[in-house]
């Protein structure tokens, strides 16, 4: 990458629609220009644009279905940067202009996904539990160990470890300043507890929500206490 690479992704990023459009897209699932137009609150025309920018740059990847375009992340590698700048920044001293907004920043502290895995309390509380239990390693990056992967054959879940991309791998928590599991181990552990209905998603961001199935799972898979994940 040159100089002038590495300007043109920055310059990308370095625009506050463009920005909020990323942070949405941390969900993991793919929008609509309409559905980003709204969230951002900008017209459709100027999100049009915004949206043709990131394409063009590789930010973004786009997808038709009939009429419909819909744009989605390139991949977890762009999530991971997205997640790692929202990391580094200084939070915002504002307060929520309104309870609904201070609602939706409760829960996405409490929990969410951070493109395709746990994030939030939820993921820094089942990564300590998963370390502490000797499922997961921290002391030299993140990696799992051999009861972990047994962990997860004990789940029905089998880890795809002929990929490029790590097995483990932390993610600093924008609002945990910690790092939480992500790679091969935290996607498939974030799309088993959303189809065993330990989570739901809530709201239309991307928060979600533990079930009282997944309170019982946890507590008895890891040994998370209930009120952890409240």
């Amino acid at each position: 990458m040159t100089a002038r690479d590495l300007a043109s992704l920055a310059s990308l990023l370095a625009d506050g629609t463009r920005a909020a459009f990323c942070l949405a897209l941390l969900d993991g699932r793919a929008w609509t220009a309409g559905e980003l137009a709204r969230h951002a609150g900008v017209a459709a025309s100027t999100a049009s644009e915004h949206l043709g920018r990131l394409v063009a740059g590789g930010v973004l990847a786009e997808e038709r279905q009939g009429r419909h375009r819909y744009v989605r992340l390139a991949d977890e590698r762009i999530a991971q940067l997205v997640e790692d700048l929202a990391a580094w920044a200084e939070p915002g001293t504002a307060p929520p202009r309104s309870l609904r907004a201070a609602n939706a920043r409760g829960a996405m502290a409490r929990g969410r996904t951070c493109y395709d895995h746990l994030a939030g309390r939820l993921g820094i509380a089942i990564t300590e539990a998963m370390t502490v239990r000797g499922l997961l390693r921290q002391d030299n990056g993140f990696a799992l160990t051999d009861a972990g992967v047994d962990w997860f054959r004990g789940l029905g879940v089998t880890l795809d470890r002929t990929g490029r991309r790590p097995v483990a791998r932390g993610c600093l928590d924008w609002t945990e300043r910690k790092p939480h599991l992500a790679g091969v181990a935290g996607a498939a552990l974030c799309r088993h507890a959303l189809e065993a209905g330990w989570c739901v998603r809530i709201g239309s961001e991307r928060a979600v929500k533990v079930t009282a199935d997944g309170e019982r799972a946890l507590h008895g898979l890891l040994g998370i206490a209930a009120p952890t994940l409240r």
